[in-house]
């Protein structure tokens, strides 16, 4: 997807975006990439989420865009303050691979696969369906979602170019 609207969403950030411009992240590996969408009103936001649960923040104050118990209502809530509805909202989801096994691994670092369990967990909290998605595997990805249409474009050296 090329475009001029392009606005760069960084690791443990996220922002929304409407006009037809487009939210990109890179470096989407045990992360994961979350993208919600209205399409009655063509807002998009994307959130570049690190970890599971800000209950393991060290840092004061937190960035609320690094955990998926913080950063996905604020995404909602930015997303409402551009007229959003809560009703439209669909999501689509890419990332959360696991990137490195080691023998005797515990859960606590199964980082990718609970990024992924946390979204889905916040998502039913707020009732928003998840349809689609490209998570897991053990490699990494670059997303990009457009606010004209909602697709989400996922690209990865392994897999090539798809669209979800």
């Amino acid at each position: 997807m090329i475009s001029d609207k392009m606005i760069k969403v960084g690791m443990a950030d996220l922002n929304t975006a409407t006009n037809g411009e487009v939210l990109k992240t890179t470096g989407l590996g045990s992360c994961v990439g979350l993208s919600l969408y209205d399409p009655k009103q063509r807002i998009a936001g994307l959130a570049h989420v690190m970890l599971p649960s800000s209950s393991i923040a060290r840092e004061v104050p937190i960035n609320v865009a690094k955990y998926a118990d913080t950063a996905i209502p604020e995404l909602i809530e930015r997303m409402l303050a551009h007229g959003a509805s809560i009703r439209s909202i669909e999501a689509k989801m890419a990332g959360g691979a696991q990137m490195f096994t080691l023998p005797g691994q515990t859960d606590s670092l199964r980082i990718g696969p609970r990024n992924v369990e946390s979204c889905l967990l916040m998502l039913e909290q707020y009732n928003i369906p998840l349809i689609s998605q490209d998570t897991g595997g053990n490699f990494g990805r670059t997303i990009e979602v457009s606010s004209e249409n909602g697709i989400l474009t996922i690209r990865s050296v392994q897999k090539g170019i798809k669209e979800i």
